[in-house]
């Protein structure tokens, strides 16, 4: 208990020497102008494009949960760490390592937010694409009168966009279809192109009875896509909350043998170094679950 308590003082300490040496400026906004200019810095461009996009869809998180997200990590850091290992240094590292995890959660959730974004984007588009055939019976009319009615945002508007300005440039709608595939490989996408080019050759006549079984495919798709994310996020739930328990069977474990015991075993180094490994391997064990959670979100 002592040593936790030159934790709390150690962080106290930290926190009066950055706003000291940053006297007339929150320090908060420091902190976060100092953690922004490293992002900036160092982040790929790919994922300064994704997480700019979640901004505007206002999912991003704000500084305050941010700080709330880092506090949450360290302190549970230090409780589980000294825990498992009763030593200040040890816990020392242990919070910084937990913290310099949250730049890879982030990342994680952000792929997954701009991920469900394309998936609803591309759905809009084939959705509405089918629609506006029937009345315009020609897929760049169609395409065109999607654009126009403000149901896309970018990227892929500005794809779509592409699309057309390729179609009437090369006076066909192959490559438009070409470049849409390959940007969104999705099988709702290429299955509607590869239905609007055969109609566009050959002057399909049952061309409405096919769109009509595609919309109803789409629907159904949609809707298995949006089934699984709630099971996702059910399952995440439990996934944590099992995570959790699993550091914390330590106590268990002292329990079991009695505190005195246990740090007797504590002076044995093959002792530190399996309690090192559980405590790595549990971290790893959750680290994949929230990759497995954040990604493929919206795949078909």
């Amino acid at each position: 208990m002592t040593n936790l308590v030159f934790i709390l003082c150690a962080v106290i300490i930290i926190f009066v020497f950055i706003y000291r040496k940053d006297t007339g400026e929150n320090v908060y906004k420091y902190i976060s102008r100092q953690a922004r200019n490293v992002y900036d810095k160092y982040a790929p461009y790919s994922f300064k494009v994704v997480r700019e996009k979640v901004k505007d869809l206002g999912q991003e998180y704000t500084p305050k949960q941010y700080a709330i997200q880092i506090a949450v990590f360290a302190i549970s850091a230090a409780i589980i760490s000294y825990l498992y290992f009763y030593s200040l240094l040890v816990s020392i590292i242990y919070v910084i390592l937990a913290v310099s995890v949250i730049p890879y959660l982030t990342y994680l959730r952000c792929k997954r937010l701009y991920s469900e974004f394309i998936f609803e984007q591309v759905q809009v588009y084939t959705t509405n694409t089918i629609m506006e055939f029937a009345t315009t019976q020609s897929f760049v009319k169609a395409v065109e009168g999607v654009y126009e009615s403000g149901v896309l945002e970018d990227p892929v508007k500005s794809d779509v966009k592409m699309m057309l300005d390729l179609a009437y440039t090369n006076g066909t709608i192959e490559q438009s279809l070409e470049y849409m595939n390959e940007r969104y490989n999705f099988y709702m996408v290429k299955n509607m192109h590869q239905l609007f080019l055969q109609i566009n050759n050959e002057g399909s006549k049952d061309a409405g009875d096919a769109l009509e079984n595609m919309s109803q495919d789409i629907d159904m798709l949609v809707e298995n896509v949006y089934r699984d994310r709630m099971d996702r996020a059910a399952f995440h739930k439990k996934f944590l909350q099992f995570g959790i328990v699993l550091y914390l069977m330590i106590m268990l474990v002292q329990f079991l043998l009695g505190s005195e015991t246990y740090l007797d075993m504590l002076t044995e180094i093959w002792v530190q170094l399996l309690l090192h490994g559980i405590v790595a391997i549990n971290t790893y064990f959750l680290i994949s679950g929230e990759k497995y959670y954040n990604e493929d979100v919206g795949a078909e």
